[in-house]
């Protein structure tokens, strides 16, 4: 005769038997694995709450695992944040880099501004992570950096057409960093709206931008009396 099936697993003979306290099994980790499930956890907090909203109780509570597991991989919340954020450095760069490959100065400023738009939509948190104030962020400049980084990229193109048009190269960088502040702030703000769409909103920053750059005085002079 076969035994019905309880619907706890058991049988009807088990029922018979004395009981036992059932265990539930775990899965092990390694160390690697269990590192990557603590960035990814330790990555939604600080987008959700930033860092100062973030503890490592909770970390650990999320990841079900003791705090000291998370002082073992990062030291503390400082590391764990630190490694977060230079891997949405990276992650932010490399798209970037990997997008300005056009010849036509235009299409490279539309590349770039797609690259960072990109980003925002795929790495909306990694991005949250990047814009938000924390005491981490503010001794390392974290958003000051990624300006500056990305900026990098494109100073040497700048610099070349300065060049080519008979203006001061060594002008490049500032060119360079006034046009990625202000594709970032203005991908900032559509983070929020998302509004228009992100093909229009490339389209009006290299709008913007080229128009500015193609009508360029050599030497700009201030309208109002203050020089300095």
């Amino acid at each position: 005769m076969i035994d019905d099936v309880a619907t706890d697993g058991s049988t009807s003979n088990d029922k018979n038997r004395p009981s036992s306290p059932r265990r539930t099994r775990r899965v092990r980790m390694t160390g690697k694995e269990r590192r990557e499930q603590l960035l990814d956890i330790g990555r939604t907090l600080f987008a959700d709450k930033g860092f100062e909203g973030t503890s490592v109780e909770e970390i650990a509570a999320r990841a079900g695992v003791s705090k000291p597991v998370v002082y073992e991989h990062f030291g503390g919340k400082e590391g764990l944040y630190a490694v977060v954020v230079d891997r949405e450095m990276r992650q932010l760069l490399d798209m970037v880099t990997s997008a300005l490959t056009a010849g036509h100065p235009r299409e490279l400023l539309e590349q770039a501004a797609f690259a960072l738009l990109d980003y925002i939509e795929t790495y909306t948190d990694g991005f949250r992570i990047l814009v938000r104030d924390s005491p981490v962020a503010q001794s390392t400049g974290t958003f000051a950096s990624l300006i500056s980084d990305i900026a990098t990229q494109v100073e040497d193109i700048l610099g070349l057409e300065f060049k080519a048009r008979g203006f001061d190269p060594k002008l490049a960088p500032l060119y360079a960093q006034a046009l990625v502040g202000m594709v970032a702030l203005t991908g900032q703000w559509w983070l929020n709206v998302r509004k228009p769409k992100k093909a229009e909103v490339a389209a009006h920053l290299v709008n913007l931008a080229w128009h500015g750059l193609e009508n360029l005085e050599s030497k700009p002079r201030l309208m109002g009396h203050r020089k300095s």
